[in-house]
């Protein structure tokens, strides 16, 4: 108690002084930057979870070919939770009366009170005007996808027919809830009131029915009952959430997510970097009375617990400041995200302030206790010899376990093995490289300072004449400055993607069905229309039989990974029927990842190119040899590639291709994509009435959910990377104006000698721009490495050398330490020498 005393009275003692200043604020700004990002991204992800699943009409579904009841029932009538039903099923939709009407197979959806429970319907009542609708139709009444209107020349007041009821057609549907999930569901859709639906007949014994439960509600209950339900589900059920979106949903999602998780390291480097130039600074300030306490007769125990023990109050005190400053900076920007977005965003969590604990201790260890531990080592004899400091290696040891503790923290804050092993692998890389380029920049200068004069010759004298804190310096801004341009790099590739992926020329028409006779037909239809001429691509339904000569099995696939829902998913993968095509030269939105492709040549026998993450969920590599079951015909090839796609190009992609010629002999049809412009509204219903047989997909609302998606995503990526930028700018001046005491200290001896303001100036500026210069080119350079292994190994993009933004970064890196050493060292000008002397002397 009596050391934990002292510790506290020298704590307030070196505040009142100003000694421990610089260390308190780096920290400060350090789990604010921490803090702060991890509230917003908690925020963000959720908020955004939450908009995504408006494409999904609430939190998670169940799915089942039965009533859902019992367990799964139960479940979902807990508290924060809220449930709503509803049955689907096909049936003929019957449009007019006698010789006039129109009939066809369609999807028929009741609905109960309450959906959509996210999300909601856009329609048109008749009157041209569009609105959201978060209810479902009255009884009595019925609502009909737009495409569907057009395929049976259905109009708003017409009666439409069911089973053995009528219903009045009192909206049209622009736009639902859930269409994101599987949008090839090409029948008309019509939608009525859930308890219609026994009136009409149509649920029969032997009726193919599909039964949802829909739940929404609290974070923590969705987690609770989804996992109840993926426990206990039965025969023909399955659970749904966002995660089973069209991979076109997902990619921005994800991509969102780890752009997030790199906002948050950039943070914990920027952090380590700002307490490790000031712990360097606080320590030698106390040299000298440490020197006095041991010759006082002070223990060295006593003096380890009384530092170790300030920096600890120190850190405990710093961390609670800067959690709360975080937590009212992320109150301001969630206001003014829910207010730019138009969403609820969800309030703060508890977790991002423990990590802001965990950050700040953990990087006060690892930079802080080192030199403070040092200290115990320092010699009696200091006292009259100013030159003599302390080595402590067991010193070396806590900052080696506090490292390793560090680069646990970067690995975990990552949420990706391939972003966190890529982040330790450059922070390393790029440190040696600013260590070394460093030590070889102290030896040009000591060789070429005999040939220079002036202020310059002094400037950049003083690099050399420091060469460890030069060394040090150059590295810490040097990592930081690659953190931040890193950051922006990787910023600028994900919203130019976004932008350009998903773009205004879209396909927004999906035709199905073309047989082989009707290919001519079509595009000579296609092109009357004045729209871009298609490509057509063979399409051929097929179930998966065995792999390597072994039967395969969905049941197979549970309990394989570990992970439940991937288990799960590759289950669904490998019991769905697939749709197999045929393809030639490589579009631009296919790239292989690994063996070789056919290309223009025709292999000699049969090959299969399989998407990647399709073939890592089933297992399949390179060489396996795979068999589908086509209309009771074996069809067996090998796998002789793996291609990457980008799914939010919207065009036509397979998850499995063949060579060209493999698939000839099977029964196909062909399926294409088209941009259709507004001011042809008419061209789906001639297409289907010129060619009954066809369907087509109007996916225009998805890509305006999607869109919106995106736009939300890149808004709150473009509000992080702001957050994170200005908190690393901060943490930077922190760390630059961190080691100038030793600056001032020479200025004012200048001062005294007769030195001129503008002769200080020059040198002071000469050596900070040199420092400046090594940090901001080394750092341009590594960003632009590593954003480049981000890119591709992480984000899945493509990616390009930036080298104007990185000589811009450069060149700011540059400006950033010359403006933030100037303002620190401002003082020796201001000041008259002799109390600068005395301050920092005493």
């Amino acid at each position: 108690m009596r050391t934990a005393g002292l510790a506290w009275r020298q704590l307030r003692r070196d505040f009142k002084a100003g000694d421990i200043r610089i260390l308190f604020a780096a920290l400060v700004l350090a789990v604010v930057a921490v803090t702060a990002v991890g509230f917003v991204t908690d925020r963000a992800e959720r908020a955004l979870a939450i908009e995504a699943n408006r494409l999904l009409g609430g939190d998670a579904v169940v799915r089942g070919d039965a009533p859902i009841d019992g367990a799964l029932r139960a479940a979902a009538d807990a508290p924060g939770l809220r449930a709503v039903e509803t049955v689907e099923l096909d049936s003929m939709i019957r449009v007019g009366e006698g010789d006039a009407a129109n009939l066809r197979l369609g999807d028929v959806r009741a609905l109960g009170d309450g959906f959509p429970l996210r999300g909601s319907f856009r329609i048109d009542r008749g009157d041209g005007v569009e609105r959201d609708a978060q209810t479902v139709p009255e009884p009595g009444t019925a609502w009909m996808s737009r495409a569907g209107a057009d395929t049976l020349g259905a109009a708003v007041g017409d009666t439409v027919h069911l089973g053995e009821r009528s219903f009045r057609l009192a909206a049209l549907v622009l736009q639902e809830p859930d269409a994101s999930i599987d949008y090839f569901n090409v029948a008309p859709k019509v939608f009525l009131h859930l308890s219609d639906l026994a009136g009409t007949g149509l649920i029969q014994p032997g009726s193919r029915i599909g039964y949802r439960l829909v739940v929404a509600g609290d974070a923590n209950a969705v987690d609770g009952f989804t996992r109840l339900a993926r426990a206990q589900l039965g025969r023909g059920q399955r659970v749904e959430t966002i995660g089973d979106a069209r991979p076109e949903v997902r990619s921005s999602l994800d991509r969102a997510g780890r752009f997030l998780g790199l906002a948050a390291l950039v943070s914990v480097i920027l952090a380590a970097v700002a307490v490790a130039m000031a712990a360097r600074q606080h320590s030698a300030r106390h040299l000298s009375s440490v020197a006095v306490m041991r010759c006082m007769g002070a223990q060295q125990r006593t003096l380890v617990g009384i530092h170790v023990g300030e920096l600890l109050l120190l850190g405990l005190v710093a961390c609670t400041l800067g959690v709360a400053i975080a937590f009212g900076l992320q109150w301001g920007v969630g206001r003014w995200l829910e207010s730019l977005l138009g969403l609820s965003i969800p309030a703060a969590g508890v977790l991002p302030a423990l990590q802001g604990y965990g950050v700040g201790l953990v990087v006060l260890l690892a930079f802080g206790a080192p030199p403070v531990l040092a200290l115990r080592r320092v010699p009696a004899l200091r006292v009259l010899r100013r030159d003599l400091g302390g080595f402590e290696p067991s010193a070396w040891l806590v900052g080696l376990a506090g490292f390793a503790g560090l680069a646990a923290l970067l690995w975990w804050k990552a949420g990706s093995a391939a972003l966190g092993g890529a982040m330790l692998a450059g922070i390393a890389a790029t440190f040696a490289v600013l260590a070394l380029l460093a030590w070889g920049l102290i030896a040009l200068v000591r060789a070429l300072r005999s040939r220079l004069r002036g202020s310059l010759r002094y400037g950049l004298a003083n690099v050399s004449r420091r060469a460890g804190t030069s060394v040090a310096q150059i590295s810490a801004l040097g990592l930081g400055l690659m953190a931040l341009l890193l950051l922006t790099f990787v910023r600028t590739d994900l919203l130019d993607r976004w932008q350009l992926s998903i773009g205004q020329d879209a396909p927004n028409r999906f035709i199905i069905n073309v047989q082989p006779d009707q290919l001519d037909a079509v595009r000579g239809f296609i092109a009357e229309q004045a729209v871009e001429p298609p490509v057509l691509f063979p399409m051929v339904r097929a179930r998966l039989l065995a792999r390597n000569g072994e039967a395969v099995r969905g049941d197979d696939y549970l309990g394989r990974s570990g992970d439940e829902a991937q288990d799960r998913q590759a289950q669904r993968r490998a019991e769905r029927e697939f749709n197999l095509s045929m393809q030639g030269a490589l579009r631009d939105d296919n790239q292989i990842t690994a063996g070789t492709y056919w290309g223009d040549t025709v292999p000699a026998t049969p090959e299969l190119s399989v998407e990647e993450g399709f073939a890592k969920d089933l297992g399949w590599q390179i060489g396996d040899r795979i068999a589908f079951d086509i209309a009771g015909q074996r069809f067996e090839a090998p796998i002789t590639s793996l291609r990457s796609i980008e799914w939010e190009s919207f065009r036509p992609n397979f998850f499995v291709v063949a060579s060209p010629g493999a698939l000839d002999t099977y029964p196909a049809s062909h399926i294409t994509a088209v941009r259709v412009p507004p001011e042809r509204p008419r061209f789906t219903a001639d297409l289907v009435q010129r060619f009954p047989n066809l369907s087509v997909v109007d996916i225009d609302a998805v890509l305006t959910q999607v869109r919106s998606t995106a736009d939300q995503v890149s808004t709150v990526v473009q509000v992080v990377f702001w957050f994170s930028l200005a908190a690393g700018v901060l943490v930077l001046l922190a760390a630059v104006s961190a080691s100038q005491d030793e600056r001032l200290l020479e200025g004012g001896v200048m001062r005294v000698l007769g030195g001129r303001r503008a002769q200080l100036r020059l040198a002071q500026a000469s050596e900070f721009a040199a420092i400046g210069l090594l940090s901001g080119v080394v750092a341009a350079l590594a960003a632009s490495v590593l954003a480049g292994v981000v890119a591709v190994q992480v984000f899945d993009l493509p990616w390009r050398p930036n080298w104007a933004l990185a000589a811009a970064g450069g060149g700011i890196g540059v400006g950033v330490t010359l403006i933030a050493g100037l303002w620190a060292t401002r003082r020796v000008l201001d000041a008259p020498p002799s109390v600068t002397l005395r301050e920092l002397q005493d």
